[in-house]
């Protein structure tokens, strides 16, 4: 799966999964996850993953929906995002992510020192910002911010 659509992370001879990966994976019935010596099903996956990540709900919303779109999605964690989003047809490694993705519900407050902030993050790192709302019955819209020059 590494190979064709890029899912995991490589590491030696290994390929690592981040938890929405593994979460989407399990849900459509591609992978099984082994705990102790039990498959877990992904309602207990997703129990196992809310218990470090309280976000992992959104995250999975709108990982799913850009997955389903096409897009190669990433970790975005030294960016301090949620995601690294590629063009169509673009791998990572062959050229650089067009966004880092910050998701967020639609009741959520964000102030304008935490939208500034995450906007230096992506301009210094040459990627657009991309925020990805939540609403109620887990719909996404995403709402791009990038710099223009005057």
């Amino acid at each position: 799966m590494y190979e064709k659509s890029r899912w995991g992370e490589k590491k030696g001879s290994k390929v690592e999964y981040n938890g929405v990966e593994a979460l989407f994976l399990v849900e459509r019935g591609k992978m099984e996850v082994i705990f102790g010596k039990k498959v877990i099903d992904s309602d207990s996956l997703l129990g196992k993953l809310k218990r470090k990540d309280k976000k992992i709900e959104t995250k999975f919303v709108v990982f799913a929906d850009l997955r389903k779109k096409g897009r190669v999605v990433k970790t975005a964690l030294k960016f301090g995002a949620e995601f690294r989003v590629y063009e169509k047809g673009v791998k990572p490694g062959q050229d650089h992510a067009r966004w880092i993705v910050y998701c967020v519900r639609e009741n959520e407050q964000m102030n304008w020192h935490d939208f500034a902030a995450k906007n230096r993050v992506a301009h210094s790192t040459r990627k657009n910002l991309l925020i990805a709302v939540v609403d109620e019955e887990d719909g996404v819209s995403y709402y791009e911010v990038g710099w223009i020059k005057t």
